[in-house]
């Protein structure tokens, strides 16, 4: 097993959060085995952390914000760097077969090569700011759906739709430019401005004469494909013109992960045939896509000095662009004070907030117990706490007798020296209006940070609270959150689960 890298800062905490999953399904397509595709997903962050570091630093020296990838397509790039880096220093025997001819070819020298000559879906990917590239990336290529892209980016869920289409907009005309810039002979230009108008209606029909020469010439094809925005093209536009080799394998495994529903974007082992041979098994992803990496050494550990990943300041950017037109997505890092010593990630405004128990503050986990807005109980609020008791007596009772009224899958996602994560996935044989799980740990476990849930930790006993937006759930329905603890020695599963006091079963 390779040495992993460590994040020395929460915003790098936050990168590997958010895009190891994606790092190790595409280095396990360009490799040939789990031990290989771990050490080159490794070498892969390495290499994206020092970029980011490196353009960071070159803003605040400047004064100008660099353009740059997003992060999950720039650490992709760093895989396939770091491949070609195995290729010339006699490693090419562990990556992928395809992959090493590609290596070796004039296709691959095109990311490489002068600029004006990188493919287009690449250059306008780049040209945009990082919150609108960003946007159009994990909507088209990650296959997220809208709500898990506006948690993950701090969006307006309602207008996301909207926003993207004006992202989609705005990638068009990058591309487009990028095209009339790029060095190409006579023929190709003369269908320039054929081809811009041709690619703009979705109804316009394409002439039998620049249909012959799509066909004929890579560089208008590519063209064509990042200019149409109708047809669904545009995600394998993105990925094989940004990843390169193996991007419409990618792009796969990410679309059929988000149809078995995991918003993050992996594709269960069983569904790759990389399985057969011995191909890694990536990580579980919890449901609002929010991935920790194996990598993370301690989250408890991590600080809050923050290495601005996306920051802004003046300047122009490329195309003409003012610095100061707002982007369209803006997540705006924002590392609030840590609480309970762990310090908030990059994409916080997508997790619910750590806190200490909601009890001890003054504040009830159900709305039954909250005084009315007029600061008099009333005979609603009366009622409202009336039905509360009588529920929770009720759910007693189901206790005391071993009636379960839930079943608990807890999974531990990842493992590291002295930090794990877990998630937790229950199904509820009835209705709920707001859910509480307890546990107990059997090893001394000490929670540190949660998502889709709230948590307090009493020595042994943890209590997991519904987040505003998942209290809701329905007879015979799932509710799941995940979260980060610490362990020293043994790090079983834990034990008496319980669902508003009642008692659950677990397996």
């Amino acid at each position: 097993m390779p040495d992993l890298p460590t994040p020395q800062n929460a915003a790098e905490a936050a990168l590997l959060s958010e895009c190891w999953d994606a790092v190790l399904s595409y280095a396990d397509l360009c490799t040939s085995g789990s031990a290989a595709a771990t050490q080159l997903a490794t070498e892969a962050f390495t290499h994206g952390i020092q970029e980011a570091r490196a353009a960071t630093a070159g803003e605040k020296s400047t004064g100008r914000r660099m353009l740059r990838l997003p992060r999950i397509p720039l650490l992709l790039t760093s895989v396939r760097t770091a491949a070609a880096a195995w290729e010339i220093q006699g490693q090419g025997h562990r990556l992928d077969p395809d992959l090493r001819l590609w290596l070796n070819s004039d296709k691959a020298e095109r990311y490489t090569g002068p600029p004006l000559n990188r493919p287009l879906a690449l250059r306008g990917l780049r040209d945009m700011q990082e919150p609108d590239a960003a946007l159009l990336w994990l909507a088209e290529v990650e296959s997220l759906p809208l709500p898990a892209v506006a948690r993950r980016l701090g969006l307006d869920p309602a207008a996301t739709s909207a926003e993207l289409a004006q992202v989609r907009a705005l990638f068009r005309d990058r591309c487009h430019r990028n095209h009339l810039d790029t060095p190409m002979d006579a023929n190709c230009r003369s269908y320039a401005r054929l081809l811009d108008a041709v690619t703009r209606s979705p109804g316009a029909e394409t002439p039998e004469d620049l249909s012959r020469h799509l066909a004929r010439c890579v560089q208008c094809a590519e063209a064509a494909a990042c200019l149409r925005l109708h047809g669904g093209g545009l995600p394998a536009a993105l990925s094989g013109g940004v990843i390169g080799w193996g991007g419409l394998a990618y792009l796969e495994r990410r679309r059929r992960a988000a149809e078995a529903g995991l918003a993050g974007g992996r594709t269960d082992a069983t569904l790759d045939t990389g399985l057969a041979e011995g191909r890694v098994v990536r990580p579980r992803i919890g449901r609002t896509g929010i991935l920790v990496a194996a990598v993370i050494v301690s989250a408890l550990a991590l600080t809050v000095s923050v290495m601005p990943f996306g920051a802004k300041d003046g300047g122009a950017t490329a195309g003409g662009e003012s610095a100061d037109r707002q982007p369209v997505a803006d997540p705006g890092v924002i590392f609030p004070t840590s609480v309970s010593g762990v310090p908030k990630t990059a994409d916080s405004t997508s997790r619910p907030e750590v806190r200490s128990d909601p009890e001890a503050q003054g504040e009830s986990s159900s709305p039954a117990d909250k005084p009315s807005e007029s600061g008099e109980s009333g005979a609603s609020g009366k009622d409202a706490k009336d039905a509360k008791d009588a529920k929770d007596a009720k759910d007693a009772k189901d206790a005391k007798s071993g009636s379960a009224v839930c079943q608990v899958k807890y999974e531990i996602v990842n493992e590291w020296p002295d930090g794990f994560q877990a998630n937790v996935t229950v199904t509820s044989t009835k209705a709920l209006d707001t859910w509480r799980l307890g546990w107990t740990f059997t090893d001394g476990q000490q929670v540190g940070q949660m998502w889709d849930g709230t948590f307090a930790q009493d020595e042994a006993e943890v209590t997991a609270t519904a987040a505003d937006y998942n209290k809701a759930v329905a007879a015979k329905g799932t509710f799941a959150f995940g979260f980060l603890a610490s362990w020293q020695g043994s790090n079983s599963s834990p034990r008496n689960f319980t669902l508003n006091s009642a008692r659950c079963t677990s397996g």
